[in-house]
């Protein structure tokens, strides 16, 4: 599992120069509902440039603009809650904007990277969105909390370029708004499937599947449960990196309708990424207790040549119609030639024991689920990286 340093109290959205700022760190899982067990110190430092600003176009590794970290607080249980105040930025000038980060180490890197196995070994770095400071002869006052976060996540080529994603997040407690473990496990996977170690014995499933979504131009993938949309910007931002102005296909990353204006907010977000359009993730309303799929879905006549998923099986009252869809997803087009491979390619970290009913329901509609892979973050429960082929 992974640990996400978060703000349980929010910094404002505008305050008065020489005014601190308050706020109240966290610790916790992806859900928010476990906090870290053990003493953390964090560090704070201020970003006069927006991160979005200061990466390179070029793709060249990821760099902000920060003021010297300085530590926070030593995290411990006993003060989980404690709201804490922080100085000002020196030397501020009225109407600046500054990003407030957290981090877990003294080096004060706000970059998570998902290169490598372990990833996530020590609590993710925060980023605020921008906080402006007004002066004080205009009477500002402080304005209210801000409701969003970002974090950068850095994927790698096999030429050795790196690619930072942002993926921005809700600071409310709303599941579809946040990163979930399994979506950082599968998209640090899939970067290690485009580049495997040399010499490292592997499934033939592996090889397989790196040959549909990174070696063949003109594939549809289609996303069920997208959330934020890690896992697609991953796919999304590879692919184009691999096949250039080749890259066909389609990335549809679906889920509710009230997932689309942050799904669609990050998409934009990483635009650079996909200069082609059908490198592009499309983000498209998908409700699992629909019996009809959407147009967006039913307009792909070759049908689908990959299915993922990650963290989908935290509601096990959900799973008939998840299998239900799944299903549907992998009929549209047909028929489809026989020698066409259609691939399912899941990330889960085990909440409940109940959750693994889902593979006997897939096995009934023809998807025998192999594990053929796993990301072990800090500790507990690893995410689970399954895969299978169509028959």
């Amino acid at each position: 599992m992974f640990y996400y340093l978060s703000f349980l109290r929010p910094p404002p959205r505008t305050v008065e120069i020489g005014t601190p700022i308050s706020i109240t760190p966290q610790i916790g899982n992806d859900l928010r509902t476990e906090l870290f067990e053990h003493p953390q110190d964090i560090f704070f430092s201020w970003s006069l440039e927006s991160p979005i600003k200061t990466l390179n176009a070029d793709n060249s590794p990821v760099t902000l603009t920060l003021l010297t970290p300085r530590k926070l607080t030593r995290w411990r249980h006993l003060n989980a809650y404690k709201q804490i105040s922080i100085p000002s930025p020196p030397n501020i000038r009225n109407g600046q904007k500054y990003r407030l980060i957290l981090t877990a180490s003294e080096g004060g890197s706000a970059v998570i990277n998902l290169v490598g196995n372990p990833c996530g070994v020590s609590p993710f770095p925060v980023i605020s969105m921008p906080i402006t400071f007004t002066s004080p002869s205009q009477h500002a006052l402080t304005s209210g909390k801000q409701e969003q976060v970002e974090r950068i996540y850095v994927i790698s080529t096999p030429i050795g370029n790196e690619i930072p994603l942002i993926v921005r997040e809700r600071t409310s407690f709303d599941l579809d708004k946040k990163v979930w473990d399994s979506g950082i496990g599968l998209s640090s996977w899939i970067v290690s499937l485009l580049t495997p170690k040399e010499g490292q014995e592997e499934l033939p499933i592996c090889a397989q599947l790196r040959e549909v979504l990174f070696l063949n131009p003109s594939v549809n993938i289609v996303e069920l449960g997208a959330g934020t949309g890690i896992v697609s910007l991953t796919l999304g931002a590879l692919r184009f990196a691999q096949l250039g102005a080749t890259c066909g296909g389609c990335i549809l990353t679906s889920d509710l309708a009230s997932a689309m204006p942050l799904l669609e907010d990050n998409i934009a977000l990483n635009e650079r990424h996909f200069p082609s359009q059908r490198a592009r993730p499309h983000a498209v309303v998908l409700d699992w207790d629909d019996e009809q799929l959407p147009s967006d879905v039913l307009d792909v006549h070759d049908g689908f040549d990959v299915v993922v998923m990650a963290d989908v099986t935290y509601n096990t009252e959900s799973f008939p119609s998840l299998v239900r869809t799944l299903k549907d997803v992998m009929e549209v087009g047909e028929p489809s030639p026989s020698n066409r491979p259609q691939f399912l390619l899941m990330g889960y970290k085990e909440r409940h024991p109940d959750e693994r009913t889902l593979w006997q329901m897939t096995h009934a509609i023809g998807l025998n689920l192999e594990r053929v892979g796993q990301r072990v973050g800090h500790g507990g429960a690893p995410v689970e990286i399954w895969s299978c082929r169509r028959r």
